[in-house]
């Protein structure tokens, strides 16, 4: 496999995890919209009580149950209207490029690049390490997005813009 293939096949399977991750985001701003916050620690301790049976430090349920206690005492509406705004424009953009629709590589370049920004600053007050890996993610997306753009304007013809 050459390293153009390779690249090709990166920013595919990166843009396919952005999308499906864009979709879940969307439908937990739906389920968010109709679900009380306040419920929803209940439900995700009913869930995952096995698993935090044989261990009360299982970081996956944990981390779940953390972030269901900050909904908790966050705006649901806000939560519910972000989640489902961020999710389906990233599904949107992850479609548009995976239709090589020309237009849709530097948007989603700027639209990731944005969405970088905003996580460093919700770092620097949460410190998360998710939220951090999240970060560093969306710059390698951003990297292959702008490489794979490169591609498909030379391909067309066309020089791609700084």
């Amino acid at each position: 496999m050459n390293s153009l293939s390779f690249l090709k096949a990166s920013f595919r399977t990166a843009i396919t995890v952005k999308g499906i991750d864009g979709l879940l985001e969307a439908v937990g701003g739906v389920l968010l919209w109709f679900v009380k916050p306040e419920s929803l620690g209940g439900s995700l301790q009913g869930i995952f009580q096995h698993e935090l049976s044989r261990d009360a430090h299982d970081f996956i349920a944990a981390h779940l149950l953390h972030a269901s206690e900050k909904f908790a005492h966050s705006d649901p509406l806000f939560a519910s209207i972000y989640l489902l705004a961020h999710g389906l424009i990233k599904a949107m953009l992850s479609a548009f490029l995976w239709m090589n629709e020309l237009w849709a590589y530097p948007l989603a370049i700027g639209v990731f690049s944005a969405f970088s920004v905003y996580q460093v600053y919700r770092f620097t007050h949460t410190h998360s390490i998710t939220l951090l890996l999240l970060t560093v993610f969306d710059l390698l997306i951003v990297y292959l997005t702008w490489e794979e753009y490169r591609v498909e304007k030379s391909r067309r013809g066309a020089p791609a813009k700084p």
